[in-house]
């Protein structure tokens, strides 16, 4: 079955909405320097003849200036919306699926998340069936995330796709990357588990609580420690 096959599947990105002022969005974007490498570092002082928009940019995982108006309009929806879903009421189940449905890029059936939740975007975003997310996920999705279904996200666990230059110059510039992350299926992440920028997870492996996920982890397998490291392989039942 191919990854997340059972999802509803949705547009790639909202439509295009009038222009809003938000002046700093960067609080949302320093998630990336836990030991994936920066690929493509530029200098603030070269010439930029790249006429791609910045948003068009962004999801091709090239770099890009987050402050751009129109990713800024974007990040301020999925921050009202995500504010709306852990605001939202237990009870009110058709509400809460409704909120995910607008602010995420395809959800499965049965797949539950406990707020608070936090992401960037969310269209970028895309879970499984039968899937359960426990409090406190940070999800910052300046590329895709993946979840597979029936995975398991223990508490506070971070899924951190942007990438930054190692130079100086081009960092204080604003520039920034991305690297997508995919967790296959039947994946368990226990609790403060760390995913760094370009990380696949392979389906049915664990991931000790704490643990910081630099380099792509096998299926089948069990891995701890900062950085995770493969500690053994896993039975199938």
């Amino acid at each position: 079955m191919p990854l997340g096959s059972s999802s509803v599947t949705r547009n790639s990105a909202p439509a295009s909405q009038s222009h809003l002022d938000v002046s700093d969005v960067s609080w949302a974007h320093d998630g990336a320097a836990c030991g994936s490498e920066y690929v493509g570092g530029v200098s603030s002082h070269e010439p930029d003849d790249d006429i791609r928009s910045h948003r068009d940019r962004m999801l091709a995982g090239d770099r890009y200036l987050a402050d751009d108006p129109v990713l800024a309009q974007e990040n301020f929806r999925a921050m009202a919306l995500a504010d709306r879903y852990n605001a939202s009421s237990i009870a009110d189940v058709v509400l809460r699926r409704t909120i995910l449905l607008e602010l995420l890029g395809s959800i499965g059936e049965e797949t539950g998340i406990r707020a608070p939740f936090y992401c960037d975007y969310g269209y970028q975003i895309h879970i499984g069936a039968r899937t359960f997310i426990n409090f406190g996920m940070v999800a910052l999705d300046v590329a895709r995330i993946q979840i597979g279904d029936d995975v398991q996200i223990g508490p506070r666990v971070q899924l951190l796709t942007p990438t930054h230059p190692m130079e100086a110059e081009a960092r204080r510039a604003k520039w920034e990357a991305g690297a997508p992350i995919t967790i296959e299926d039947n994946v368990w992440l226990a609790g403060g588990v760390i995913v760094c920028p370009g990380v696949t997870i392979g389906r049915d492996t664990v991931v000790g609580a704490g643990s910081v996920v630099t380099r792509d982890l096998p299926a089948g397998t069990l891995a701890v420690g900062a950085p995770a490291r493969v500690v053994r392989m896993l039975p199938e039942r």
